[in-house]
């Protein structure tokens, strides 16, 4: 077997071990606290669960209220907007 050959192949078996190391560290039990939701990670540090993923992940989040948590944050507030229509409808939902 040519040996340029060989080396190219050693390099990609690395490169697919390390692909699937990296598919792996979010698979799994994660331990998660059931009232805050930070995730306990391997050296048992608890960390907020955005961070926790967006660090073994390419994930990005962006944040916004639910509209159970708008309800019980905002109450009367959140059931009617200005206009009277409900604040969980949009414009263009044909609500």
């Amino acid at each position: 077997m040519d040996v340029t050959f060989e080396h190219r192949l050693i390099e990609e078996k690395k490169k697919l071990e390390e692909a699937l190391a990296e598919i792996k560290k979010l698979s799994g039990m994660l331990p998660i606290c059931a009232s805050c939701k930070k995730i306990r990670d391997d050296q048992g540090y608890w960390t907020q669960i955005e961070s926790y993923i967006s660090r073994y992940s390419d994930t990005q989040f962006s944040h916004g209220i639910c509209p159970d948590c708008a309800r019980k944050l905002y109450g009367d507030l959140y059931e009617k907007t200005p206009s009277g229509r409900a604040a969980s409808q949009t414009e263009d939902d044909g609500s």
